[in-house]
């Protein structure tokens, strides 16, 4: 596509070069750089990408868009500075892509907890309404039956609408995509047209990344900010900050609730390990998924369904045949009656819900909570969930999760600053997270719970920057086979 076309929908502070030329990709890392490619220098947290804008022309880049020119410009190549590189760059990857979100109904689901669920049923809900659909989440991306693995969240903003573009051709009417905080800051998501966006909840996450609580917020409000007047906006109004969210949104919005008056209404009637019993606007319906944040989770998804035009009888009958998404309340049940749980949780609400549900099912005292902090995260959150695992579980083992560069003894004696000498009787510390696993598992009983917390669907542990091969759920598997 020819490079003016492509910068059209933004507006330069300054072009030096022909920009009549054509360009064959686009791409911000240099040693990845195509012929006729169109470089990004990208200013990111570890380095800055205008230090690598000669190395990107030897590469074989055509243009570059920068936020400042190099001291001497190449007269071969065409330069477009703008004010903001990310921003530009989803502008632009979306106009290179052919706008392939105007031509599907494109849902995004933010909040701390809960984004995966909701857009992996929406995504289960749609395809079995009949219709071919896409998905962008932190387990995998889905085009129609394709699955494509993930390494992010969010993916970059070329990633994102290559993905789009794909799901486009292979004639899907649908995404859903879960959008996290960082891509909204980082701009990933800019250019793109939304048809819907969900609030599910916020509390303390990513602070190391933020800086505070009240930036995290603004990150995730910006999403709705940004909404056009066409699209439709949901709201978790149990939460605080839910109005907060919709203060300045154009988009049509509803609210949805399990405590407050709202648009979309549900109360949990029945609970076990096998599902819940839900009423959701006046009409009872089972699920096979767990717990109060899964109602939510449930009722978010309902309200979706709804607001994309699906009658409610038939939403409901779609809500009650979803399979819960893998590692999020995963249960495991052993011959000799152990149940183990399998979660994501890795923030200090997260936790407190999935704990908090299995204490309504089973007494606290029977629940053995394995569980970690991750390395080069935000510490403040350590302290936090060994202080809710240790006070509201019969027995506490303290483990790693992803120490990454970290020591995993460092952060274990972090989050043992949140625990009383008196829970601490009750916790044991061992770092090796397969160890700690088989440890629960060899002193349950059989009316015992193990929850195994903080990795849910991953596949791997990372240190020292290697992710090595590691399932909770294989280990408990493996060990549940092999006990007598």
């Amino acid at each position: 596509m020819e490079l003016s076309k492509l910068i059209s929908k933004i507006t330069p502070e300054e072009i030096a070069g022909n920009d009549s030329i054509n360009i064959c990709s686009l791409g911000f890392d240099s040693r990845n750089v195509r012929e006729n490619q169109l470089f990004f220098a990208i200013c990111g947290t570890k380095a800055d990408g205008h230090d690598f804008i000669d190395d990107a022309i030897k590469q074989g880049a055509a243009a570059i868009v920068c936020e400042r020119f190099p001291e001497k410009l190449n007269e071969k190549i065409c330069y477009v500075k703008v004010a903001n590189t990310d921003t530009a760059i989803g502008i632009i990857a979306s106009e290179f892509y052919g706008n392939p979100s105007s031509k599907l109904k494109l849902a995004g689901v933010t909040g701390t907890n809960g984004k995966t669920t909701t857009a992996t049923l929406l995504f289960q809900l749609i395809k079995n309404y009949g219709y071919k659909a896409g998905l962008i989440s932190t387990i995998a991306n889905y085009i129609d039956n394709k699955k494509i693995e993930t390494v992010h969240t969010t993916p970059d903003a070329v990633q994102i609408n290559e993905l789009l573009s794909k799901m486009v051709e292979a004639g899907c009417d649908y995404c859903f995509m879960e959008v996290s905080s960082h891509s909204i800051v980082q701009n990933r998501i800019a250019g793109l047209t939304f048809a819907g966006g969900i609030f599910s909840n916020i509390t303390r996450d990513h602070l190391d990344y933020h800086g505070s609580f009240e930036e995290y917020i603004k990150a995730k409000k910006k999403f709705f900010d940004d909404l056009p007047a066409t699209a439709f906006a949901l709201t978790n109004i149990d939460d605080k900050n839910g109005k907060v969210m919709m203060q300045n949104t154009k988009a049509k919005y509803k609210t949805y609730a399990l405590k407050t008056i709202a648009d979309y209404k549900c109360k949990i009637l029945e609970i076990s390990f096998t599902g819940m019993l839900l009423n959701i606007d006046g009409i009872d319906v089972w699920t096979k998924c767990i717990g109060v944040f899964n109602a939510y989770n449930m009722l978010a998804v309902y309200a979706t369904a709804r607001e994309l035009g699906i009658e409610k009888t038939e939403a409901l009958r779609l809500l009650s045949n979803l399979n819960p998404a893998a590692g999020r309340f995963e249960c495991i049940r052993a011959n000799t009656g152990i149940t183990a749980i399998v979660d994501y949780a890795h923030t200090p609400d997260a936790l407190e819900n999935v704990i908090t549900t299995i204490n309504e099912i089973c007494q606290k005292e029977l629940l053995i909570t394995v569980v970690g902090c991750g390395g080069n995260r935000d510490r403040g959150k350590r302290p936090l969930m060994a202080k809710i695992a240790s006070e509201n579980s019969g027995l506490t083992i303290l483990t790693s999760d992803n120490p990454r560069y970290e020591k995993p003894e460092d952060i274990l004696k972090d989050m043992c600053e949140g625990i009383s000498p008196v829970f601490m009787k009750k916790t044991l510390i061992i770092a090796d997270r397969r160890e700690a696993i088989r440890t629960a598992i060899m002193m349950a009983k059989p009316e015992n719970v193990i929850l195994v917390a903080g990795k849910g669907h991953e596949s791997y542990q990372e240190i020292n920057g290697i992710r090595n091969h590691f399932s909770d759920r294989e280990i408990i598997n493996e060990i549940f086979n092999n006990i007598k």
